[in-house]
């Protein structure tokens, strides 16, 4: 009943995929048990340096023998103004004296090398490789399709869809704006972009031929059949995965998100430069009054990162960066990732079931 053309080409049980939450949630225990449930898992390896991820799939692959997906970042590099890093720069001691970590430390490096990220997706014959932010170059989509890997897009507009359709991707994930983390928009300013998940799916169905996965505020049964109903032929769940006994969230974020309610979240640019949807916490409200510019991405995101450690090790959610969608009142606390899965399915056949007998 819940067989795709997408499980098909992924070869698995269920049309679920696990979000590749970038940042240490998707820990290789996470993935593998995802993956080993019947879904697909999903390593957010953005933030992660080659050997980091070599390590990490070597360890999944430990765990589980099921095919799952590695997601990295695809960006422009930005051409900061050195006057808005160092006024940003500034302004953010005041939260450094809070946490009592040092005033104004070195700016290290933006961000990990992409192409030697994907050398190793492509050392490590991965099966399935995932992007966000943009666009690789042709030599690296085909790169991945010349071994035999499925290549997976992120859009948030039917525009971005049909050029990475163009670009040659198995398949598009369509993020909603109830999606919780970094928006994967491209082609237009994010602000233009929050198309919500049950608008943007069949639109993107109609508009492309190749499958779509929706994302964003699914996070049980419910929302799977849904979304198949819409033509999607597949879901991506990531905040139910948050709060998962496997996931590497910190405890503090886990919390949050289970004591939050539906409009406890904003999308906000605060703490890497690119627009995100989390839980408001102090930091983001405050920073509504910086009257400079916010560094673009990365930079931004660099800047804030002594402060985001130091809330992480004090146990201090106001200076974290809470990522979360819109359903975070549907998440279940310490729930086994396997159980989420089995749960989830379960669910939807029933509802689809339901629909069938016209209840």
């Amino acid at each position: 009943m819940l067989e795709t053309k997408l499980t098909r080409k992924l070869k698995v049980q269920y049309p679920l995929i696990q979000a590749p939450m970038a940042g240490g949630p998707t820990t290789p225990e996470l993935v593998a048990a995802v993956s080993n449930a019947g879904g697909m898992g999903s390593l957010g390896a953005g933030y992660l340096s080659p050997d980091q991820i070599r390590i990490a799939i070597k360890e999944i692959r430990r765990l589980t023998d099921r095919p799952f997906g590695v997601n990295l970042f695809v960006f422009e590099e930005p051409n900061p103004l050195n006057d808005d890093i160092e006024g940003m720069n500034d302004y953010l001691n005041k939260y450094r004296a809070e946490l009592g970590i040092a005033s104004s430390p070195p700016i290290p490096q933006p961000a990990e090398s992409f192409e030697e990220q994907v050398n190793v997706l492509l050392e490590e014959d991965i099966p399935v490789f995932s992007f966000t932010f943009g666009i690789p170059s042709t030599g690296v989509i085909q790169a991945f399709k010349r071994q035999g890997t499925i290549v997976i897009g992120t859009a948030t507009t039917v525009e971005e869809g049909i050029r990475l359709e163009e670009a040659g991707v198995d398949a598009v994930v369509a993020q909603g704006s109830e999606a919780g983390g970094h928006r994967g928009t491209f082609a237009t300013n994010a602000a233009d972009a929050l198309i919500g998940t049950m608008a943007l799916v069949p639109q993107m169905v109609d508009a492309l031929s190749i499958p779509i996965i929706a994302s964003g505020g699914i996070m049980d049964g419910r929302g799977l059949a849904a979304s198949l109903v819409l033509g999607a032929s597949a879901v991506q769940m990531g905040t139910a995965f948050l709060t998962s006994a496997e996931s590497g969230a910190h405890a503090a974020h886990k919390q949050k998100i289970v004591t939050s309610t539906e409009d406890a979240t904003e999308v906000t640019f605060a703490y890497s430069g690119k627009a995100a949807r989390g839980i408001r916490t102090e930091f983001m409200d405050d920073m509504r009054f910086y009257e400079g510019t916010i560094p673009d991405y990365p930079i931004q995101n660099v800047l804030t990162r002594d402060i985001r450690q130091a809330a992480t090790r004090a146990s201090n959610p106001e200076f974290m960066s809470l990522w979360a969608g819109q359903g975070l009142r549907l998440a279940k606390e310490q729930q086994a990732a396997a159980e989420i899965v089995k749960q989830t399915v379960e669910q939807a056949r029933i509802v689809i079931g339901d629909l069938g007998r016209g209840v």
